[in-house]
């Protein structure tokens, strides 16, 4: 499970217009629709055809939790996908992103300033183009590791630097622990 990845994606679908199905009948008629034919879901929730064919057909009503719980990631990881792209464009050129967590946080600076890690709670608005940076390694199949350093270059800007007004000769944020982590465009 992707901390980072998750959180970006739980950002993102506060941006949809309408609730993804809930019930296996629909969701799988909508994962039909998607893949084009009750053989690309059985491949890809590893059921047999029928028994996909039974889900649309309303004959069979109730999953495995584990199969319900593939089946609604896989929905809402495909559900709205143009209003996902707006989101993420807008939060990408415009609008930024905000970010909640509780972490420790500690930066290595030159001799004689208290760079002590320590246990912090911040809710920052990371400019546009953290944004952009984030979606991209996002999209590129970054590793959380990769999102994280992402993060903790935007914070060592945003919060310790200030935007270049402190703290200028700061050399690295450190941004490990994470208990906590939220997203919001």
């Amino acid at each position: 499970m992707s901390m980072f990845g998750d959180g970006l994606d739980k950002a993102v679908q506060k941006a949809f217009t309408r609730p993804a199905p809930k019930n296996a009948g629909p969701q799988v008629r909508y994962m039909v629709k998607q893949l084009g034919g009750t053989k690309a879901v059985a491949e890809l929730l590893g059921l047999s055809q029928r028994q996909v064919e039974r889900y649309v057909a309303g004959t069979a009503k109730r999953p495995r939790a584990d199969l319900a719980a593939r089946l609604e990631r896989e929905v809402t990881k495909r559900w709205q996908p143009q209003i996902r792209a707006k989101a993420r464009e807008k939060a990408a050129t415009t609008g930024g992103i905000v970010i909640d967590a509780r972490a420790r946080m500690g930066y290595t600076a030159p001799i004689g300033s208290t760079d002590q890690d320590r246990i912090r709670h911040l809710t920052i608005a990371l400019p546009p183009v953290y944004a952009a940076r984030l979606f991209d390694a996002q999209a590129a199949g970054g590793s959380d590791t990769e999102l994280q350093e992402i993060a903790a270059e935007a914070l060592k800007e945003v919060y310790f630097q200030d935007g270049g007004r402190r703290a200028g000769s700061l050399e690295e944020v450190r941004f490990t622990d994470v208990e906590h982590l939220e997203f919001d465009l």
